[in-house]
């Protein structure tokens, strides 16, 4: 186990003097602040300006989100909830309409700042608290409740603190929820997310030992724990961590002067910067042996697991070949690997621009994710096919792609060309990438959550990987001649054959055009289907004038153009809400929230929660072959078993930091927590009835 090096405690007598002497004045300081605090400020604060502001309407009885915006000046900081060795955290008095209700303050995660040896949790830039406000059940529609606010709190240099205070008001109409405020998404990525497991602690002499669960592959670059609890532990003295499998073992020094042991321990765990954190609860439980230790900068996971990540890249890409997600693309890879075989040139030329194709899309796909996370983006793999927009426009690429290959028209759909160039071999890979990575599969999963945590470099190598696997066997067809000899020689049989093709591309289309309703509503779907059938007229059109010979270039320039124009003003404006949540379940399964979650765990009975998508084939053949099942039904409800659901259809930020929280980038995702409380088990992402039923017999109470 490695602990960090404190240079002041090599200096002896004369650091605890001054420590001393230090710790007098701060203390002194803090004594002096918190007497200005409690009496009228004078004037308005100069330091940190602070605002209130409502995510939006809300329901009469619902929750509304509200947030104290806070903007300290250059070179001045604000405090975290437990302020460390020195300073204060923020004191609120709300004034409310009767029968409304403010919740307990969510902080980000904090910085550390040490002055003189005394460590202090911290915010340098710009952060929100977030407040969850309850609106009273007999609030009337159409009105706006009156929302005020006393907030105190201490604003520091280095060197200086000034207590300041300010009065914040805003309102809240009382209505139908609107349009989101989007600062809020951004604000609540700094939230630490939820551990969805049981932490322990153990005191032992002057330490406390902790254990938290966290999956194998979740990087450590920079770990601190804060505790909720003041002087627990000495918040200056090092941290040490080690990992076993599925733990991560911390060792906190207490203070000189320590209290009782506490009951519990709560806190935020930093992984790897200020903004990554995790929120914990351990109880007084065993802790395991420390583990294999981290490095000083708090461990080497994004280095030492690399290797195996990109294997699992590797191999998670391999797989998609063969999962349900990438079937609707065989049919653009079924005639490229039959034409393979006219001549080894032409067919390497052709596997390395399809890979190139694959990879550049997959690296493309995942540089665009990591940014939009790191602009302040809740989204995970696959976040394309949560944009109503987006899939309009697979559906009308897939529409284009069907009528092509019936011979509606003719045109050299990528990779069909009857030249075989590279670049259409190399666009084949870009749409292939594009829609074959809707679901994560087997070996896929971890190495796309470890990309959600590692730097841009690894990251970009693990997307790169993925981008090789699924590329992998039309490459090697390319490259070996005994695989290009036992594919079909070309003939006449290749129209036949692109003509059936149109049957799955077909079938894909109709799949996106129930996608669209689902993500956008059904007006949205009218709307794409209209334009789905303007194109079809205009390729029908632009068919006829190519059969007489007649140059078609512009005419199908222009009806895009117009189409796409049409697409622009139109599909945005009817997008709204999807229709997922209502979708029928044979488990009746409650929508996934955390405090959902949580009150199902604490009645002692198992749970069963499962993330899925309409996007997601994966999910939707798990549903149909595991879990919408009678015999499933029948089982959990004998065991009393808690069914839970999550749709990540449309973006939600709740369901994105869960996912992240668990190691994964994407669905689908089954947990089953056993009851009585307990680590979650982590099933496969191909599920099979037995699982289900399985467990569900074993948690069955006997004599039912």
């Amino acid at each position: 186990m490695t602990h960090a090096a404190d240079p002041l405690r090599a200096q002896g007598p004369r650091w605890r003097t001054r420590r001393t002497f230090a710790l007098v004045a701060l203390a002194l300081g803090v004594l002096f602040a918190a007497l200005l605090i409690t009496a009228p400020a004078s004037a308005a604060p100069t330091n940190i300006t602070a605002n209130l502001l409502a995510e939006g309407p809300a329901q009469p009885g619902e929750t509304v989100t509200l947030a104290i915006e806070m903007k300290p000046a250059p070179g001045w900081h604000g405090y975290w909830l437990n302020p460390g060795d020195a300073g204060l955290g923020m004191v609120l008095d709300w004034t409310l309409p009767t029968g409304a209700k403010a919740g307990e303050p969510l902080y980000p995660v904090p910085h550390t700042l040490v002055i003189s040896g005394l460590m202090n949790h911290v915010y340098k830039g710009d952060y929100a608290v977030l407040v969850p406000l309850t609106i009273p059940a007999d609030a009337k529609a159409g009105t706006s409740l009156p929302i005020a606010v006393n907030a105190q709190w201490l604003a520091c240099t280095d060197e200086i603190c000034v207590p300041e205070q300010a009065r914040l008001e805003t309102t809240v109409p009382v209505g139908d929820p609107g349009r989101p405020d989007p600062r809020f998404d951004t604000w609540r990525r700094h939230l630490p997310a939820p551990l969805n497991a049981d932490a322990t602690f153990a005191v032992t002499g002057k330490t406390i030992r902790l254990a938290i669960p966290l999956p194998a592959t979740m990087t450590l670059r920079d770990p601190h724990v804060f505790t909720v609890a003041d002087r627990i532990v000495n918040y200056a003295a090092p941290q040490s961590f080690s990992r076993t499998d599925d733990h991560l073992i911390v060792t906190l020094q207490r203070p000189e002067f320590s209290p009782a042991d506490p009951a519990t321990v709560s806190g935020v765990l930093r992984l790897n910067d200020a903004d990554d954190g995790l929120e914990f609860s351990a109880a007084p439980g065993a802790v395991p042996a420390d583990g294999k230790p981290l490095g000083d900068t708090g461990g080497t996971m994004a280095t030492a697991g690399l290797p195996l990540l990109l294997l699992g890249a590797l191999a998670g890409g391999l797989l998609l070949n063969i999962m349900p997600c990438v079937f609707p693309i065989l049919s653009l890879k079924a005639l490229s690997l039959a034409r393979a075989g006219e001549s080894d040139a032409h067919a390497r030329t052709e596997g390395i621009a399809y890979t190139a194709g694959v990879i550049a899309a997959t690296v493309a796909l995942g540089a665009l994710m990591l940014g939009l996370r790191a602009a302040g983006q809740e989204i995970g793999w696959a976040f394309q096919l949560q944009e109503p927009v987006v899939v309009a426009a697979l559906l009308l690429l897939a529409t284009a792609i069907t009528a092509n290959f019936l011979g509606v028209f003719e045109f050299a759909v990528p990779g069909f060309s009857a030249a075989g160039s590279s670049r259409g071999a190399f666009s084949t890979g870009l749409l292939a990438a594009f829609v074959a990575t809707p679901c994560t599969g087997p070996f896929m999963a971890a190495a796309m959550g470890a990309a959600l945590l590692l730097p841009a470099g690894p990251a970009l190598a693990l997307f790169a990987a993925l981008g090789l696997g699924l590329a992998l066997p039309f490459l090697a067809v390319a490259f070996i001649p005994a695989l290009r000899s036992r594919l079909p020689k070309p003939g006449p049989w290749m129209n036949r054959f692109r003509v059936w093709m149109a049957v799955p591309m077909g079938l894909t289309a109709l799949a996106l055009l129930w996608l669209a309703s689902r993500v956008g509503g059904m007006p949205f779907a009218a709307v794409a289907l209209a334009l789905t059938v303007l194109l079809v007229l205009l390729l029908g059109l632009a068919g006829r004038r190519q059969r007489a010979g007649k140059p078609v270039a512009g005419l199908i320039a222009g009806g895009l153009a117009a189409i796409a124009l049409a697409g622009a003003v139109l599909l945005p404006g009817t997008a709204n809400a999807p229709g997922a949540s209502t979708s029928a379940s044979m488990l009746n399964p409650q929508p996934f929230s955390q405090s959902a979650l949580d009150a199902a765990r604490q009645s002692g009975k198992p749970v069963f929660v499962w993330f899925t998508a309409d996007w997601c084939i994966t999910c939707k053949v798990n549903e149909q072959v595991a879990i919408e099942r009678e015999a499933t039904a029948k089982a959990f409800a004998k065991a009393g078993i808690v069914a839970m659901r999550g749709d990540w259809t449309r973006r939600d930020p709740a369901i994105t930091r869960f996912l992240t929280a668990r190691g994964v980038a994407g669905v689908p995702l089954y947990l089953w927590y056993p009851a009585g409380g307990g680590a979650p088990e982590q099933l496969p992402q191909v599920l099979t009835q037995t699982m289900l039923t399985d467990r569900a017999a074993q948690t069955a109470p006997t004599g039912k």
